[in-house]
């Protein structure tokens, strides 16, 4: 295994020598390469992180320090990027954060995959790709990742091939992880990409010339959405499914006067039926105020990390990678839930053993409190959840300005920055009930996301000037 990894590792290197723009492409298009793992002189490594090493390694040699004067010389009249004191205070944040954990290894590792590898990806992205062509290949690096995660959860569905899982394997009960361990992980990867490919498409079909009259990449970016749609929903991932119908009804509230009426008319008309069947309203009573067992553990995890976090950590957090450990003297073994309904419960199961054991429901530590706030505070702290807030924001303000300029302006890439505004609202929906950032791949889609976002910016004020 190592001797191909090795080998794959040459190639790579190689390809990026050649042709740097392919290789960070490669990377792109193949985010879930991190499940490839294996050490080097003891070092835990993934393949992704291999991949991102070399290619930053090979521009900073080749690139950036021959043209280094030039660089020093110029840095005055060079366009000022956004984010760039965002990545510096993220950087230094998510290093203190390694600090509170004891410098521990396992800190630095997650520190490494989350925060440093994203950014070293943000800045040769920046420098590599310059024109509004070049940052339409990252669109298809994306839109390929999602057809080979899409393909391969539509193959184990009809088959049941390669889920580790004997429930989720099992036909009746089955759940689709793709190349994943888990099935929610599907809707964190797919749901965002869906958006975005999804606009992408929504502005091919407006430009002129060969390149957006190409009917086989209209074709090709439908059938991915579709696939990658079908993916969640064999996954069964509600959350992404509920961030994925946000997200669109942002985008479509946004992209224009037609949308708009139409995404109305249908939250009217969705409202109105789940308002007057019963077992419609109930169910959405119970998914909105988390009262079924999904919902009840979110609570109580919730519970446990504010409790933690009161205790002498609400301005330092845990500490990177420490969740687990600081949560262990707050967390409650399980929970009792009313699976049936049952009326008066909480004194039916004081005074029942029987019934106390047969709706005890055990609650296993978790790596994160599931939710996007609780996430980066118990991790980074304060400050970390405060920056985290602040990047979301400022990147969805900023998207939205020029979205609403260039729908002025009758430009369809409206449609980009709109879509790329409503990825990240999906995000942040999902975000509520799961973890979209703490994972290498989720990491580094939320930086590409943050890059793509900037890089429309930067190209219509650049051209405006």
């Amino acid at each position: 295994m190592n001797i191909i990894i090795a080998i794959a590792a040459v190639l790579f290197l190689l390809l990026a020598l050649i042709r740097l723009d392919w290789a960070i492409l490669t990377i792109i298009a193949a985010l879930p390469a991190y499940l490839i793992r294996f050490r080097l002189f003891g070092l835990p490594l993934t393949f992704l992180e291999i991949m991102i090493l070399i290619a930053f390694a090979v521009w900073f040699f080749n690139n950036f320090l021959p043209n280094l004067k030039k660089r020093l010389r110029d840095r005055g009249a060079k366009t000022k990027y956004l984010y760039s004191i965002e990545i510096i205070t993220t950087l230094a944040v998510s290093l203190s954060a390694v600090g509170i954990a004891g410098w521990d290894t396992g800190a630095l590792g997650i520190w490494k995959a989350y925060f440093f590898e994203p950014i070293l990806l943000f800045i040769l992205l920046f420098n590599i790709f310059k024109t509004k062509k070049d940052w339409l290949k990252i669109f298809g690096a994306l839109a390929v990742s999602a057809a080979a995660v899409s393909l391969f959860a539509v193959f184990q569905r009809i088959t049941g091939l390669f889920i580790s899982n004997p429930f989720w394997a099992n036909e009746a009960s089955r759940r689709v992880v793709s190349f994943f361990g888990y099935p929610n992980a599907v809707g964190l990867y797919l749901a965002p990409l869906i958006i975005i490919i999804s606009s992408w498409l929504a502005s091919l079909n407006w430009q002129d010339g060969i390149l957006f009259h190409d009917k086989f990449k209209k074709i090709a970016l439908s059938l991915i959405i579709i696939l990658s749609v079908l993916a969640i929903y064999f996954a069964q991932s509600e959350g992404a499914l509920i961030g994925l119908a946000g997200g669109f009804l942002i985008f479509g509230f946004f992209a224009g006067r037609k949308s708009r009426i139409m995404i109305i008319g249908l939250v009217i008309i969705a409202g109105a039926g789940i308002y007057s069947y019963a077992p419609a309203r109930e169910l959405f009573i119970k998914k909105a105020t988390l009262s079924d067992l999904s919902g009840n553990i979110r609570r109580q995890q919730w519970k446990e990390t504010i409790t933690m976090l009161k205790d002498g950590r609400l301005i330092r957090g845990a500490g990177l990678s420490n969740y687990q450990t600081a949560i262990k003297p707050y967390h409650q073994d399980g929970i009792f839930y009313n699976s049936d309904n049952l009326p008066n419960f909480g004194a039916l199961t004081y005074g029942s053993a029987e019934l106390r054991a047969k709706y005890w429901q055990p609650v296993e530590i978790y790596l994160y409190p599931h939710n996007i706030l609780l996430n980066f505070w118990s991790e980074l702290g304060l400050v970390g959840a405060l920056l985290f807030v602040w990047i979301i924001g400022k990147y969805i303000y900023v998207a939205l300005t020029l979205g609403l300029r260039l729908k002025r302006e009758k430009n369809t890439d409206k449609y980009l920055a709109f879509g790329l505004m409503a990825a990240m609202a999906a995000i942040v929906i999902h975000g509520l009930v799961d973890v979209p950032y703490f994972k290498n791949d989720l990491a580094l889609m939320f930086w590409i996301i943050i890059a793509l976002g900037a890089a429309l910016n930067l190209i219509y004020r650049t051209n405006k000037k």
